[in-house]
C-alpha cells in the first residue's frame, strides 16, 4: 500500500483486522521496520486524537516524527494556481509540498473541507496535490470528504464488542452550533457497508450524504425507527452536502440529540462518537457517561489503526 485515503486502499478487511489485533497485542513488534525513517505530519487544522495517536503509532514502528502546523509558525500557503500573490500568503503549496518531501519518507495530511467550493472539497484538492507532488507515500489524517483512520478504529472497536456476525449499525446526525464537514459520516458509512454490516443512516431531510459513500446503506428520516433494534449507535453532526445547500445548517431540532429516550428502543446498543463531542447537543451526559459508551475505547484504537496503516506503507517503501 503506497497511499491511504479510504477503506478500499486497505484491501482485504479480514486480514487488516487480524493485523490490527496482532499489533494491539504487541504494539512494538515491528519497531525495527521504521528505524531511520521519518514521518512528517502536516496539520492544516487542529487535532488532539489524530496527532497523539499517529505520533504514537510512528513511535511504535521506530520512526522519527516531524510535526508541522501550517497555520502556526509556517508561511501562509497559497493553494490556487494563477493567483497574483500580493496578499498575506508568502509561499505556494506547489513549492512547499516537494520541499516537505525532501525531509521525510512518509507524509500524513490533515486538511478539512473549506466550504468555499464543493468541487474543490469533493475532489480532495489539498491531499491530492500532496500525492501528486511530494514524491512520498501520503495518508489521510482527515481530509475534506473522509476520515479513514477514524473509521478504521471505529470498525476495530465494533469487531471487539459485537455479539452477532452482522450487527445493525445506525449512523445518526445530531445537532451542533457550527456547520461541520461530512468527512467522518462519509467514511463511517462507507466503511461499515464494506464491513458487511446492516447500516442505517438517519438524518433530517436535506442532509443526504453523497451516494458514493452511502451505497448499500438504508436511509431513514425517522430517527426513532432507525434506532429500533440497532446494536451500535454512531452520532455525528454534518452540514448539508448537496450542491445547492453545501456547508449550510438546515435544521436545529434538538430532538435529534441522542438521549436515553432514543437508546431505549435499541438492542441495548453501544454508543459511539469520534470526539470531540458537544455534550447535550450531540449526546446527553447520561448516554456518553453510561456503561454502553465506547467513545474512549474507539479513541484508543486510533493508535492501532494508524500503526497498521503506517506499517503497510513502510513495508512498501
Amino acid at each position: 500500500m503506497r497511499h491511504f485515503t479510504n477503506v478500499h486502499d486497505l484491501g482485504n478487511l479480514h486480514l487488516a483486522l487480524q493485523e490490527a489485533l496482532e499489533i494491539k497485542n504487541d504494539r512494538t513488534k515491528y519497531v525495527e521496520l521504521g528505524r531511520n525513517k521519518t514521518l512528517l505530519m502536516v496539520f492544516f487544522n487542529s487535532s488532539l486524537r489524530t496527532r497523539l495517536s499517529t505520533q504514537k503509532a510512528a513511535m511504535n514502528l521506530g520512526m522519527n516524527v516531524i510535526v508541522l502546523d501550517v497555520n502556526q509558525g509556517a508561511w501562509k500557503l497559497e493553494t490556487e494556481r494563477g493567483v497574483i500573490m500580493d496578499g498575506d500568503k508568502s509561499e505556494h503549496l506547489l513549492e512547499a509540498i516537494p520541499v516537505m518531501g525532501c525531509y521525510c519518507d512518509v507524509i500524513g495530511v490533515r486538511s478539512f473541507a473549506r466550504f468555499e467550493s464543493r468541487e474543490d472539497d469533493y475532489s480532495e484538492k489539498i491531499i491530492t496535490q500532496f500525492i501528486q507532488y511530494s514524491g512520498r507515500p501520503v495518508f489521510s489524517m482527515e481530509a475534506a470528504t473522509g476520515h479513514p483512520l477514524q473509521s478504521f478504529a471505529d470498525w476495530i472497536t465494533i469487531e471487539e464488542h459485537k455479539t452477532k456476525e452482522r450487527p445493525t449499525v445506525a449512523l445518526t446526525r445530531a445537532p451542533h452550533p457550527k456547520p461541520l464537514p461530512q468527512a467522518v459520516p462519509n467514511s463511517f458509512a462507507q466503511w461499515m457497508v464494506a464491513a458487511g454490516y446492516e447500516v442505517v443512516v438517519t438524518h433530517p431531510k436535506g442532509y443526504e450524504l453523497d451516494t458514493r459513500f452511502t451505497n448499500g446503506a438504508t436511509i431513514e428520516y425517522d430517527q426513532m425507527k432507525a434506532f429500533e433494534g440497532a446494536d451500535f449507535i454512531y452520532a455525528k453532526n454534518w452540514s448539508a452536502a448537496s450542491p445547492e445547500n453545501y456547508g449550510q445548517i438546515l435544521c436545529k431540532d434538538m430532538n435529534w440529540t441522542v438521549s436515553d429516550r432514543q437508546m431505549a428502543v435499541t438492542n441495548n446498543a453501544y454508543f459511539m462518537h469520534c470526539l470531540p463531542v458537544r455534550r447535550n447537543m450531540i449526546v446527553t451526559d447520561s448516554v456518553i457517561e453510561g456503561p454502553r459508551s465506547l467513545v474512549i475505547p474507539e479513541a484508543a484504537n486510533r493508535e492501532i489503526s494508524a500503526t497498521v496503516v503506517l506499517k503497510r506503507i513502510l513495508e512498501n517503501l
